[in-house]
């Protein structure tokens, strides 16, 4: 697809970063769909772990959208745009909590030196985003995730949920590589102690955001680009 010419929804999911980025600069506003389409699950999960609250969670995510869309010409891709629009949602996501006059004590835990020879979390290396087969291990999982410590929960989003890898969660929250990896294995140590073998039944569908949730706020995200100037 050439830059500059309105592209199909099949066309625009062949881009990549840089070239989504090219064409909402360009005005192509279908082309911001696809973006939300791709981001909308990292974006709720991390999202969600900041506010605790699935109705303002959505919010939170429909707002950070119109800043990044209305500053897309910042994004340089110098990470992916999962990232980029991530650390956007994070600014909204803590915004909305000082309104709140809630305390944020993520910077304040000191990281420990790392262990060696930590125990995998029971799998991990499983798609993150298969479908619980139990509903109600589900929501004990979401529960143990929500009772974790803040820097904790978004690092076991981010990099077990979300399968992301070390340095883009580094990047994304702005920690040392360390810093994640010892955050990673106090949240899975405290999970784990939490829930035992409960856990790997459990993970893949916590704070879902697929299909109808999913195709809401992007639409609701397009309604109100469609009126900018």
């Amino acid at each position: 697809m050439k830059t500059g010419s309105a592209g199909t929804a099949r066309e625009y999911a062949a881009l990549d970063d840089a070239q989504l980025a090219a064409c909402v600069r360009n005005g192509e506003r279908e082309a911001f769909r696809q973006i939300t389409q791709r981001c909308n699950q990292r974006l709720f999960r991390v999202v969600r772990g900041v506010i605790r609250d699935e109705a303002e969670a959505e919010d939170v995510v429909q707002e950070a959208y119109l800043h990044a869309y209305q500053k897309i010409g910042s994004f340089r891709g110098e990470a992916s745009l999962a990232t980029w629009l991530t650390r956007i949602a994070l600014n909204e996501a803590y915004g909305r909590l000082r309104q709140r006059h809630e305390t944020l004590n993520i910077d304040d835990m000191e990281p420990v030196a790392e262990m060696d020879n930590v125990v995998a979390f029971p799998g991990a290396n499983e798609d993150p985003l298969r479908m619980a087969e139990n509903a109600q291990l589900r929501r004990w999982l979401e529960g143990a995730i929500d009772a974790l410590p803040e820097g904790f929960r978004l690092v076991y989003l981010l990099r077990d949920v979300e399968g992301c890898s070390v340095a883009e969660t580094a990047t994304t929250l702005e920690l040392r590589e360390e810093t994640v990896k010892t955050r990673l294995h106090r949240a899975r140590k405290q999970l784990r102690s939490a829930l035992e073998d409960k856990v790997t039944a459990a993970r893949g569908g916590v704070f879902e955001f697929m299909g109808a949730r999913c195709a809401r706020v992007t639409e609701a995200v397009m309604a109100r680009i469609a009126v900018l100037p």
